[in-house]
């Protein structure tokens, strides 16, 4: 897997000071996409433990809330991905968040990506639709994306995130 950067401190992508980072590769070619340069698949630099450990440091700072992954598609690395939360978790109880162009129902259709979504606290789905844009929403790019409680949602029924 590659990812385009990490950041230590994000206030932007999730509630209160995040870690987070970008993984590189997407198909879904969203116009007007806000992380263009990460849909190449070859783009950034290659993950190793070395990004792992940092990540699991930064997350043990007293100050950060939480992790947020964002791309690219994160989900169409998500054999990676697994690999890699499972090992935050095993170190670290902070809440994860997961950005992707899928749906919550066109994830739960995938064994691996749902396997993914499971080792994550809070899906923000949906496509980035540029004629949807509202700069007024929090955490989101476009109106129809939504911001899942996966802790309290199930397959027949949805809960928003709404703090």
């Amino acid at each position: 897997m590659r990812y385009g950067q990490i950041r230590e401190y994000d206030v932007a992508n999730g509630p209160g000071v995040r870690t987070s980072f970008f993984v590189t590769g997407c198909t879904h070619k969203c116009p007007d996409c806000f992380n263009e340069e990460y849909q190449d698949f070859n783009a950034g630099s290659i993950w190793t433990d070395e990004e792992t450990k940092k990540i699991i440091d930064y997350l043990n700072e007293d100050v950060v809330e939480g992790l947020t992954i964002l791309g690219g598609e994160p989900f169409q690395n998500s054999p990676d991905l697994i690999k890699i939360l499972r090992e935050i978790k095993s170190k670290t109880n902070k809440n994860i968040w997961i950005y992707s162009g899928y749906t919550y129902e066109q994830i739960l259709q995938d064994k691996i990506k749902a396997e993914l979504l499971y080792l994550c606290d809070i899906l923000v789905d949906g496509l980035f639709i540029n004629d949807l844009k509202d700069l007024k929403l929090k955490f989101k790019g476009s109106s129809n994306q939504r911001i899942i409680d996966l802790n309290k949602s199930t397959v027949d029924n949805i809960v928003l995130w709404d703090k």
